[in-house]
């Protein structure tokens, strides 16, 4: 037996993912235990889980990998402050003591974190070879052209390459400071949001908006050529130098300083958004184009942050060359454990891959699940309200109605999803032909801005119906944005043209409105029987009852709060929200069941920590 741990840790999402003989066995990230959005440490309870699923002690362990090279990330960050003094010396007076400590002695780092039992030898992979391993070598693919696209790892910003079989090779780079993922994260922080969590939120609404930035961003800021690749013009970004993104030249440019955070968003942020949301969708069809020209390869793999713009990715499937694309779902640092652990195996140890035609992620559900037993023993420790199923077919039976009803159902059930998105077990899932769905779950479920949109599940046998997308077109990783198709489409009253921005959200655009953006689009989940057949049964009796085939999918957890990992978490997000239902493995719980001063009690202590992030 081989067993190799791959560990991403102290830049952001920290991870650890373990492959035994080749076989991806866990993987999680450091935040769902600890319960601090994007925790950046060590990620000690992830490692302790993944050993504890395979049934190994540190001792046993052959390798451990780290995703990228600190020294070589360190010279780049020498390098920057020096070509920028004396105006970096804030950032380099903030950054210098955090490497000293921990980011230059990661080995002795690692040993500490693996309780002094690890003997062997550490692996440290090139950033962006870990993005890229983690992409080809858990897909369905013998062969296919690689695209990674961050914001930057030690010097890369872009990759391309191709991969073989056992073998991966990059051939091609952008470099730092010149980034896809950091022109996105400085119109990010421009428009108010957090940077490396927010940008969701920038795609999300740059359907309201209008790209009129677009001509601007492309004559002042990048300088884009045919093939995708570009440099940007660094007098408008203060990323190198100082603690902010964007410039004083930036600001002027595009009229103003920066949108404080919370404050209400209005068209203008709106139109930033769609803008830098085109430079964006540009650049990576460009790419994905002149990688098609190069490799010949009919397939696409994708990894890094921006890998995660599921709108971008959606044009690359219908528009580019490429006949089929696979995106790992950890796309971003936290998915660079998984790679590193993949990259020791194939490509150095040099041991067969063999692809079977579907990819080796297994739904990316790769991280704990508990036994109905230990749910039941938490829910009658604190004297919950339930109903325990005798088989799935009496859950099934007993939710679809009241997913039917409009209720809000949380949804946990057996190992959680590794990467950003809830795919199925860590899940709130809904109506989707409700009228108000999007605006319940939203301000009374999410506690987030209204404009969020949520996202489809749909049975895969029956996506081509609802979608612009093939038949049993494969996307089961919530990673591709289809339009919805012409026929279930809504027409319109003539006062629409007369509303703009928010004022859309108002308007139903199709026979399930809870999913469909102001743009017709969807960002398209499929579910099949094999990667997670519970609820494609649910589904599918929910689609025998209504003749409706698709739900909303959004992950269970609230506004500044990781995804819940245990009962005890879905538990306290039930009763701190509106949610309706609560399903726990075969438990179900109604909320007006509970009692009162329980709920009252968690909620105002949940809503003072969201004030508090």
């Amino acid at each position: 037996m081989t067993a190799i741990l791959g560990i991403s840790a102290f830049y952001h999402d920290s991870a650890a993912a373990l492959v035994v003989d080749g076989k991806i066995v866990a993987a999680a990230q450091e935040e769902r235990f600890t319960r601090k959005k994007h925790d950046q440490n060590f990620p000690k309870n992830a490692v302790n889980y993944c050993l504890k699923e395979a049934g190994i002690q540190p001792e046993d362990l052959d390798y451990v990998g780290f995703y990228d090279k600190p020294l070589r990330k360190f010279e780049r960050l020498l390098e920057t402050y020096l070509a920028f003094v004396p105006k970096g010396f804030r950032s380099f007076r903030q950054a210098i003591p955090v490497w000293l400590k921990e980011k230059l002695y990661l080995p002795r780092e690692m040993k500490e974190g693996l309780d002094g039992r690890y003997n062997g030898r550490f692996v440290f992979t090139d950033h962006h070879e870990s993005h890229a391993a983690s992409a080809f070598f858990p897909s369905p693919f013998d062969e296919a052209a690689i695209m990674t696209l961050d914001g930057v790892g030690e010097w890369s910003t872009t990759c391309l390459g191709v991969g073989r079989g056992n073998k991966i090779e990059l051939t091609h780079e952008i470099r730092f400071p010149h980034s896809l993922g950091l022109l996105y994260s400085a119109f990010t922080y421009y428009t108010g949001f957090r940077v490396n969590s927010g940008e969701y939120k920038v795609m999300g609404l740059a359907p309201y908006g209008k790209p009129i930035y677009k001509e601007l961003i492309l004559e002042h800021l990048m300088d884009l050529k045919e093939d995708g690749s570009f440099q940007m013009d660094m007098s408008y970004f203060n990323y190198c130098q100082g603690l902010t993104m964007t410039s004083a030249k930036f600001h002027e440019t595009f009229g103003g300083p920066p949108k404080k955070p919370e404050t209400d968003v209005t068209q203008r942020e709106m139109d930033l958004a769609a803008s830098v949301q085109a430079v964006t969708e540009d650049v990576m069809l460009r790419t994905a184009s002149h990688l098609h020209k190069e490799t010949g390869c009919k397939n696409l793999v994708m990894a890094g942050g921006v890998a995660l713009n599921c709108v971008g990715n959606g044009r690359i499937l219908r528009e580019s060359p490429f006949e089929n694309i696979w995106i790992q779902p950890a796309a971003g640092d936290a998915g660079g454990a998984l790679g590193t652990a993949m990259f020791i195996w194939h490509q150095l140890l040099e041991k067969e891959r063999v692809p079977t035609g579907t990819d080796f992620q297994h739904g990316s559900l790769l991280g704990p699940e508990f036994s109905d037993e230990e749910i039941s023993k938490f829910l009658d420790d604190v004297g919950a309200e339930y109903q325990r199923c005798e088989s799935d077919e009496d859950l099934v039976k007993e939710v679809a109605p009241l997913i039917a009803d409009e209720k809000v159902i949380g949804w946990f059930q057996g190992r959680m999803e590794f990467g950003p998105r809830a795919l199925g077990a860590r899940s709130i899932i809904g109506d989707a032909r409700s009228q108000t769905m999007q605006s319940v779950m939203n301000l009374k479920v999410k506690f987030r801005e209204s404009f969020r949109p949520f996202a489809p599940i749909v049975l895969k046998e029956h996506v081509h119906e609802y979608f612009e997308m093939r038949e049993n077109e494969d996307s089961p990783y919530m990673l591709l944005v289809a339009p919805v198709r012409e026929e279930i489409r809504s027409e319109l009253p003539d006062e629409y043209k007369t509303k703009f921005g928010i004022e859309q959200l108002n308007y139903s655009r199709s026979s399930i409105p809870a999913v469909t953006h102001v743009d017709y689009s969807a960002r398209v989940q499929t579910v099949d029987n094999i990667r997670n057949p519970l609820l494609h049964q649910l589904m599918s009796r929910f689609y025998e009852q209504t003749g409706c085939p698709v739900l909303i999918n959004t992950s269970f957890n609230v506004r500044s709060e990781p995804i819940v990992c245990t009962p005890e978490d879905a538990w306290r997000c039930f009763m701190a929200t509106d949610m309706d239902v609560l399903v726990l493995g075969r438990h179900v719980l109604l909320k007006k069941c509970q009692k009162e001063k329980d709920s009252a009690a968690i909620r105002e202590k949940h809503l003072a920590q969201f004030q508090l992030d």
